[in-house]
């Protein structure tokens, strides 16, 4: 149970590097698919199985570092390099091709709204116009209305002097046909107003609704607002986003791996004895109470030594005094550590060797 505890974290550890892969390698595989379309069923199972052999070679250079070839070692560090390089590239591939895709739909919409606003501003132009017009219609029309009569003489010989005073209606008879006209003409510019009106209405309303759409403006509106706030122009924004979760994409997948098995490494620890250190049962003289018997009364029974079984040892015998003795651990690795000897030399020694246990 102790042990199935500590393997808890580990697990986690584990599940999270599994996902994180996993992810990588699904939008790696797709972006190089889409990269090569004419054989991707092949691409697909071609990059698929190098997704798999890179966090195999993670775990193999973790556990085997110090023991593996230095020349095999090399390469499979070469190999992870290039592997991590191919995801990313896949993986930008395959966030730029969908970004460019929206953006596709972005510049028709675009496009759409400018010829709306090249019509809306032909009627907007007539719309003016009218409007001058009417004006126009209007003061005239209030220029008539104070047309009068005119006071004027006429010949008559019955009056006196032989001229009469009268009042002249021709020129208020021919302002009130005139008057006439001018509301005819003001009833058709009234006419062709509504109308141009009614349309740059109608191309207003197309202009908003693209403007608001939601399947470009809720995928692109977040960039455009940076956009306007920086003055960086759209491309450059995702560009640099993108290289900013590659960067961090697949070498997280990678380090999630070396992690996991550090992890396990250190939860399944075992002693000398090859056994895991939270399996070791507690001293029993541990268990026993003050009352109890002192492990001093308790009698043994003692093997008499005779002299022919010792060896006396010369301190300066020149076996033992050849044989190097570890000093201190310099470097420690997941199977094997360095280790300094008293001769000034440094080697390798397993993990497991009483040396290192007993440093």
């Amino acid at each position: 149970m102790k042990r199935l505890k500590a393997n808890i974290f580990p697990f986690i550890i584990a599940l999270s590097a599994l996902s994180v892969s996993a992810s990588a390698a699904f939008y790696s595989v797709s972006g190089l698919s889409k990269l090569f379309a004419g054989a991707s069923f092949e691409v697909i199972i071609m990059a698929g199985s190098l997704e798999v052999a890179k966090l195999v070679i993670a775990s193999l250079l973790y556990q085997y570092w110090d023991t593996i070839n230095k020349y095999l070692r090399t390469y499979l560090t070469i190999a992870a390099v290039v592997l991590v390089l191919i995801t990313s590239m896949g993986i930008y591939g395959f966030l730029s091709a969908a970004y460019q895709e929206t953006y596709q739909k972005l510049t028709i919409n675009q496009n759409k709204i400018e010829f709306l606003e090249n019509k809306a501003k032909f009627y907007e132009d007539d719309v003016n116009r009218y409007d001058e017009e009417l004006e126009r219609i209007s003061n005239n029309i209030s220029t008539l209305s104070n047309a009068k009569a005119t006071s004027i003489q006429v010949r008559d010989t019955s009056a006196l002097g032989g001229l009469r005073s009268t009042v002249s209606t021709a020129e208020l008879r021919l302002a009130q046909q005139r008057i006439q006209v001018e509301e005819e003409n003001r009833k058709e510019v009234n006419k062709n107003r509504t109308v141009a009106a009614d349309s740059l209405q109608t191309y207003k309303l197309q202009i908003l609704e693209l403007q608001n759409a939601s399947d470009t403006v809720g995928e692109l509106g977040p960039l455009q607002y940076l956009s306007g706030l920086t003055g960086t122009p759209m491309d450059k924004i995702i560009n640099i986003l993108l290289l900013i979760i590659i960067f961090v994409f697949d070498p997280l997948a990678i380090s999630l791996v070396v992690a996991a098995n550090f992890a396990f490494d250190q939860a399944n620890k075992k002693n000398l004895y090859g056994e895991f250190e939270d399996d070791i049962e507690p001293d029993l003289w541990d268990d026993l109470d003050e009352e109890e018997e002192d492990i001093n009364d308790i009698e043994v029974e003692a093997e008499e030594v005779k002299p022919e079984d010792w060896k006396v040892v010369d301190e300066n015998d020149t076996e033992i005094k050849e044989k190097p003795k570890p000093v201190k651990i310099i470097q420690k690795g997941p199977s094997t550590h360095r280790v300094l000897f008293n001769d000034g030399q440094e080697r390798k020694v397993k993990k497991d060797d009483n040396i290192i246990r007993y440093l």
